[in-house]
């Protein structure tokens, strides 16, 4: 059954949990998949932030459902999970994401769930969101809208204007 060869030769003991166990054997387990192709299903892992470094400039819009980090200079619209300016970054466009960190300049309309402005932040433009946090320091230039749903383009005064029109 066993050898000595067998013995010292790499690989599986006899109490490793990837040799074959006779609960496969049990009602309701599959006995014809061996038991180390078994996986249990977890979640994926989150995948890092993408980073545009501080060298690169784009000219267009960047569209994710994962985080972005900026660290360079962007001419165009954001979309993102999470949306990270760098100090020395320049956004010259709107940012759309879940949570919105402002380390750095935004020249444009900023929408997000959460929008924080740090004390190196320069925001020249509007900011919709449900809830902001403004460092003391920040710079900041334009109007601040609470509303509960900030991700969504449709303006609430338009809506009422049409509503009343009718």
């Amino acid at each position: 059954m066993f050898s000595k060869s067998k013995i010292n030769e790499p690989g599986p003991s006899a109490g490793d949990s990837k040799t074959p166990s006779t609960d496969a054997a049990k009602p309701g387990t599959p006995s014809s998949a061996p038991a180390t192709e078994f996986k249990p299903s977890a979640p994926k892992a989150k995948p890092p932030a993408s980073i545009l470094s501080t060298d690169l400039h784009i000219k267009g819009n960047l569209k994710t459902s994962g985080d972005i980090n900026i660290e360079g200079q962007v001419d165009g619209d954001i979309r993102a999970h999470l949306l990270t300016i760098g100090e020395g970054a320049t956004v010259k466009g709107e940012c759309i994401a879940d949570d919105v960190v402002v380390n750095g300049r935004i020249i444009g309309t900023v929408r997000g769930l959460k929008v924080r402005l740090t004390s190196s932040a320069r925001v020249e433009g509007d900011i919709i969101h449900k809830t902001i946090a403004i460092e003391s320091g920040a710079h900041f230039e334009g109007s601040v809208q609470r509303q509960d749903d900030p991700l969504n383009k449709t303006d609430s005064k338009v809506t009422a204007k049409a509503t009343d029109k009718a």
